[in-house]
């Protein structure tokens, strides 16, 4: 059940920045279970939830609004006025794209927890819990505001908490949806048995809002100060780039600059013409431009014809020579030829010639100048199909095409790839060769587009295994079974030994030695328990010894002694109530645990299920629910649980409790180094010694160092060192 009045989403205080979220609630499809109540002011509309079968989501346009606005920022504030059964637990607001949660604000009743689920800059989903319940079937205001690393939680104008946090990461993606009372359109199962007032006097809006206040905050000072540290070093850095401007225009004031031509290592300067064989040649912009001589007919004398003259590109007048005939087999071409780079000299009987070598076309008729003949733009190759014709100086050559392979100079043939082996196909795909290529099919058990194939399990991978062949599960650290369902009793199973004064306790994936009743951890988390010492019970008041008797001190606890002579009645202190020796009763914090005072003392324990007994109390003993309607769905559709049964899904573990899903952050156990590191397939941190493989690196941004330029820097804080563009400096500031 959830109810909900007119909803708007707020963007500072002018009236006019609100968005109109629900402003005519439409019931219709996506609105199953939905129903129109009277609010309980007379300008006020509600409508009551209930059901799974819903899709509630603000209009597409009011999305990209808020969207637009929220993008980017770290400092805003979620507001909201509910009511909520009691043992409820379900989202009241999601931003959600794909599996991400850019925003989502979780009421558990089961757990009397608020939490806020929020994407951190690494990319990292990360979930803040307040231990506080609203489910009492009360009406409560409830403020988050997010100011950068910090983050306050008011209920009902009280401020409960206050942390430190990592700031959230507000790169949304454009077609991110906003959803009330559940969290996407597959998870409407869970359920939200809440109504949410959002139009009345004293509190008008539902929102989220963008901190506006006249004093800065924490996030407006520390943004400021980074500012000015960035400002800071863009003018050292632009001061050096200037200054080091300046000597090169000193040294550059008596200097004219020009752009030259260089030719078989002559250089040439602009406007500079010469010849190049029978080519004139300029320098014009740094380029060479070349072309042909021209030569005007020769209007030769009688007596004379025109002929060619060695080292002349024209044709000149001669005078017809007279003269013996020389022997047979005279070498001409011996005594010095005009044939030029590309043109061959040849012997006649009465001189020489010169012919163009193979490939090459003359450029005047004595053939003494020649040029390449380009083959493959006229049609002059012998290429065959599945070729590139690829012209080559006096040559061609005959490229094959992709896939295919050479028979000759002229011919290539398909490539077998797949039988090669020359192929992208993933190992558990199959390869099909094809004309000029081959195509990939994942084989059957698989998923995928071929070049990547993933196995099917059909989902039924629990506790964050991955599914590595078909039907074959590997799973995460601290589980076991073919589908990972069954958790590994560190602790049972002999695998940890822990500290006298500590109890191994066994937690979904992990385990951790915690400190026994009467002691506590002196703060260095220990993995064995080492560190749990001794509370002195009588010292810190957590005792329950009547007024007439005398607490003393134990390892481990405390005892309440009747002073010598006195006649003590053996009552207990609890909850600043007197309870008489002997009572039994049933705390109102808890009705699942029964306390009972002996001697002083007050002993609790939680309560012993015998589902045998008709009138079990089902919220205490859920494995003794067998209704069908309170069983549940895993997130992927596909598995069924009983109520009190759990499971870990993306490191959170899950419960089932009549018919609702709640899942809470894994439990992990306290780390206390400088560098810490997810690894991959766990959900606990570890420590590491390398700062560049942590995931995390534990900050006091109240503590600075100084770089080379004297400029402060936070802790935590990087840079470019100045001079430099390959060198990262960090502010590292040990105790």
């Amino acid at each position: 059940m959830f109810s909900v009045c007119k909803l708007v989403i707020g963007f500072g205080v002018d009236p006019a920045l609100r968005i109109s979220v629900f402003d005519e609630l439409t019931l219709g499809e996506g609105f199953d279970g939905v129903t129109q109540v009277q609010g309980f002011h007379s300008e006020s509309r509600a409508f009551h939830f209930q059901g799974s079968s819903r899709e509630v989501k603000a209009p597409v346009e009011v999305s990209e609004q808020m969207v637009q606005k929220l993008r980017g920022k770290n400092e805003f504030t979620v507001l909201v006025t509910l009511k909520q059964d009691h043992l409820n637990s379900g989202v009241i607001l999601s931003i959600h794209h794909s599996e991400h949660r850019f925003l989502e604000l979780e009421s558990s009743g089961q757990r009397s927890e608020v939490r806020l689920h929020y994407r951190t800059k690494g990319q990292q989903d990360h979930t803040e819990v307040f231990p506080y319940s609203l489910a009492d079937d009360q009406w409560h205001k409830v403020s988050v505001a997010v100011s950068a690393s910090h983050v306050i939680l008011h209920v009902d104008c009280n401020r409960i908490y206050e942390r430190v946090v990592e700031p959230p990461y507000m790169d949304i993606p454009e077609d991110t949806s906003f959803w009330l009372g559940q969290r996407n359109a597959a998870h409407g199962f869970f359920k939200v048995n809440a109504a949410i007032k959002t139009s009345f006097p004293e509190y008008i809006y539902f929102c989220i809002v963008p901190c506006m206040s006249a004093c800065p905050t924490c996030n407006d000072f520390h943004g400021l100060v980074q500012k000015i540290m960035e400002l800071q070093d863009i003018l050292a850095k632009t001061s050096s780039k200037l200054s080091r401007a300046e000597e090169k225009m000193n040294g550059l004031d008596g200097c004219y600059c020009e752009r030259t031509c260089s030719v078989k290592g002559v250089v040439y300067r602009e406007d500079e013409s010469w010849t190049d064989g029978c080519r004139n040649c300029t320098c014009t912009n740094g380029t060479v431009q070349c072309e042909a001589i021209s030569c005007p007919p020769p209007q030769c004398p009688a007596g004379t014809a025109p002929a060619y003259v060695k080292g002349a590109c024209c044709k000149e007048c001669q005078l017809s020579p007279f003269s013996s005939l020389p022997p047979v087999g005279h070498d001409f071409c011996s005594e010095g030829n005009g044939c030029m780079e590309n043109s061959d000299c040849v012997n006649l009987e009465a001189g020489d010639c010169c012919v163009c070598k193979d490939g090459f076309r003359p450029l005047r008729d004595d053939n003494a100048y020649c040029e390449d003949i380009d083959e493959c733009a006229e049609g002059k190759h012998y290429c065959r199909e599945n070729t590139m014709c690829v012209n080559t100086p006096g040559s061609f050559m005959c490229i094959c095409h992709t896939g295919y392979i050479r028979i000759d100079d002229y011919s290539c043939t398909e490539h077998d790839e797949c039988l090669s082996g020359l192929h992208n196909c993933d190992e558990n795909a199959l390869c099909f060769n094809m004309v000029g290529g081959h195509s990939c099919s994942c084989k059957p058990g698989y998923t995928g587009n071929g070049t990547v194939c993933k196995a099917m399990c059909d989902g039924l991978c629990q506790n964050g295994g991955t599914c590595v062949s078909p039907n074959n599960c590997v799973c995460q650290q601290g589980f076991t079974g073919k589908r990972c369902e069954t958790d590994i009793d560190e602790c049972a199973d002999g695998f940890v030994e822990c500290d006298s004064k500590s109890t191994c306790v066994n937690l979904p994936g992990w385990y951790h030695c915690e400190c026994r009743d009467g002691y506590h951890d002196n703060g260095l988390f220990s993995a064995n328990g080492e560190s749990c010492i001794d509370i002195n019970e009588c010292k810190t008041g957590r005792n329950t010894c009547a007024n007439d008797t005398v607490c003393f001190n134990l390892e481990g606890g405390y005892d309440c002694r009747c002073p010598h002579g006195h006649n003590c009645t053996g009552d207990c202190i609890h909850d600043n109530k007197v309870k008489h020796s002997g009572q039994i009763w049933v705390l109102d914090s808890d009705r699942c645990s029964v306390c009972s005072c002996q001697a002083g003392q007050v002993m609790c324990r939680r309560m012993v299920c015998d589902c045998d007994n008709p009138n079990a109390d089902l919220f205490c003993c859920p494995e003794c629910d067998p209704r069908l309607s309170s069983q549940c769905l895993h997130q992927n559709g596909l598995l069924t649980y009983g109520s009190g049964d759990t499971w870990v899904e993306n490191c959170q573990q899950c419960q089932c409790l009549q018919g609702q899903v709640d899942c809470w952050p894994l439990p992990c156990p306290p780390v206390d180094c400088e560098f810490t590191v997810v690894p991959e397939g766990e959900c606990c941190p570890r420590c590491v010694t390398d700062p560049c493989q942590a995931d995390t690196i534990r900050n006091d941004i109240t503590k600075t160092c100084t770089d080379e330029h004297n400029i402060s820097r936070f802790s935590g804080s990087s840079w470019i060192k100045h001079g430099t563009e390959c060198t990262l400096c960090q502010c590292k500031v040990s105790c």
